[in-house]
């Protein structure tokens, strides 16, 4: 297990910097002048030239990229955002949470509603409740979670009044966005949960457990669900990289102190430590939370967890 831990927490060091190359990559060569953004329109050009020397914005791309990643990765300092000067790592560090509380409540909805949803699926294949769980799962997954978000604020905020429209005040402002992002990822979950367990079912120890006289719970439960989540923990691990994109589009919808509207603003300004620090931040939780699923993977699967002690 130390091993195979060492052996993933090493892997996760070039798919980081190989993300922030990407991303610092492309900053680079999009369009657009920070100093521009910065000072405003009405600058002076003596006061441009100030502002990309000060920032090294005049250095060549090597250069500012050696300067990233000895900032970032050797001293550990996301810098100064351009517009207001501000450390981006006291920036992130006060909006994780936002981001985070959003994004596993919203893995948790669609886990607690696409693997029962699967499961009545596939136990009752040909029926019409296969049917309809199918078409609501394709009519989820096919839907934009900002267009839902939109549907969910013009109905239960301003039409009903029930919940807040921006903000997280209290506990209500999270049920909004986070069940805008959920939905789509159970629908996901679901059509995998119904494919594992329709070949699990088929199975000739399913055949033998129930010539035993077990109980229908127990070998839906206890044999066919525990063989059939392999699949589908791999599934939910692709659903955090989903649920995060679409936790950045939630946050600047609903109004949301997070890393995705922090980030949003980051693009839009050409704030380019602010966009790279959140990126840094958010690949790296997006690889811890895939070595929890393969963790998981033990869990589950007794042949995974032997391969953990070799």
């Amino acid at each position: 297990m130390l091993k195979f831990l060492v052996k993933r927490i090493l892997w996760l060091i070039p798919v980081v910097l190989g993300v922030s190359v990407l991303i610092f990559t492309i900053m680079c060569f999009t369009p657009g002048d920070p100093a521009r953004n910065a000072l405003g329109a009405d600058a002076s050009q003596e006061s441009i030239d100030e502002f990309n020397e000060r920032h090294g914005l005049n250095d060549p791309y090597f250069v500012r990229l050696g300067s990233f990643l000895k900032s970032t990765f050797l001293e550990f300092d996301l810098g100064t955002s351009y517009i207001n000067g501000s450390s981006v790592s006291e920036q992130i560090t006060s909006r994780l949470g936002y981001t985070m509380k959003i994004t596993y409540i919203g893995i948790l909805i669609s886990i607690v509603l696409g693997i029962p949803a699967g499961i009545i699926a596939a136990t009752n294949q040909n029926t019409w409740k296969d049917s309809l769980s199918m078409v609501v799962s394709l009519f989820c997954a096919s839907m934009p979670s900002f267009w839902f978000a939109l549907l969910l604020v013009m109905f239960f905020a301003l039409r009903l009044g029930w919940l807040p429209t921006v903000g997280v005040k209290s506990w209500t402002g999270y049920i909004l966005p986070c069940v805008s992002i959920g939905i789509g990822g159970a629908a996901g979950i679901a059509r995998q949960t119904r494919s594992s367990m329709l070949e699990v079912i088929r199975q000739d120890y399913v055949t033998t457990a129930k010539a035993k006289g077990q109980s229908y719970s127990k070998i839906i439960w206890g044999h066919c669900l525990r063989n059939a989540l392999i699949p589908v923990l791999t599934v939910i691990g692709s659903q955090m990289a989903v649920l995060v994109g679409s936790s950045l589009v939630c946050e600047t919808i609903f109004s949301i102190p997070g890393i995705g509207s922090y980030l949003v603003t980051g693009v839009n300004q050409r704030d380019y430590p602010v966009v790279l620090g959140c990126v840094v931040v958010l690949s790296l939780i997006f690889s811890l939370t895939m070595l929890c699923v393969d963790l998981m993977y033990a869990a589950v699967d007794p042949r995974f967890r032997n391969i953990l002690k070799s």
